[in-house]
């Protein structure tokens, strides 16, 4: 059963929190995914069964929350989890990042370092509106979005298209990580499988390099695509956090 929190932007985000011990972990989803996914369902589970806070959550456009997908973009987002973190966990947290997940992840990071226990990403993809989307668009694509405002592009995920707003590229160009520093003063952990088809392993390698960390460490799994919700992959995941320090 969803509960909801009120944002001061009018926007109204559906959550469900379990009660427990710190550090609390808190699951950020991808694009265009739900709260109800196997990851988030996943981790909740392994939380209750080791006596953890948890919290997991809708972005504003996504599953159960208010407002259209196509309305949001990655600062909409941002501010949903912070107003979600903030309002709904107390002391530091755990924040496990999944895809975009890993991109709010790390602007979460960057905007309350002291609130962040440790960080796990799964295949982060910083900064992807314009690494992946804008980079990767051809002319007649950019022209498109230019002029319409929206670019409909097939998903390999759900019968619908992907609409990619230019508001959603606009915005994402104020969001990136990794054309400045990006410092993680606490226990990171990236993991990415080899091979994921929407997130070049490249990227990863990437953001190891970039960011600093007085404890980071990368994690390839060799064969994993992107959605990573294999039991051994599901597994990586929570044994990563039980080992963090």
């Amino acid at each position: 059963m969803n509960d909801y929190l009120e944002t001061p932007s009018g926007r109204r985000i559906a959550y469900v929190r379990t009660q427990g011990k710190g550090p609390g972990i808190v699951f950020l989803g991808g694009f265009k995914s739900d709260m109800s996914g196997t990851k988030a369902v996943h981790l909740e589970a392994w939380a209750k069964e080791h006596g953890h806070a948890f919290l997991r959550f809708d972005y504003s456009g996504h599953g159960g929350s208010s407002e259209t997908f196509e309305e949001g973009c990655i600062g909409d987002w941002a501010e949903d989890a912070f107003q979600a973190i903030t309002t709904l966990t107390d002391g530091s947290q755990v924040l496990v990042g999944s895809s975009m997940g890993g991109w709010i992840s790390l602007l979460m990071a960057r905007r309350m370092p002291e609130r962040v226990a440790a960080l796990v990403t799964i295949a982060a993809a910083p900064d992807f509106t314009e690494r992946g989307f804008w980079a990767g668009f051809s002319e007649d694509y950019r022209q498109v979005l230019t002029r319409d405002g929206r670019l409909e592009l097939p998903s390999d995920y759900a019968d619908q298209p992907y609409v990619i707003t230019r508001r959603l590229i606009e915005d994402g160009r104020y969001q990136q990580v990794m054309n400045q520093p990006l410092d993680l003063p606490f226990p990171t952990r990236f993991l990415q499988g080899t091979a994921d088809k929407d997130v070049p392993m490249q990227w990863a390698l990437d953001l190891l390099d970039h960011a600093t960390s007085p404890d980071m460490r990368l994690t390839l799994v060799k064969g994993a695509d992107h959605r990573f919700s294999t039991p051994e992959c599901l597994d990586l995941v929570t044994e990563t956090i039980r080992s963090l320090p």
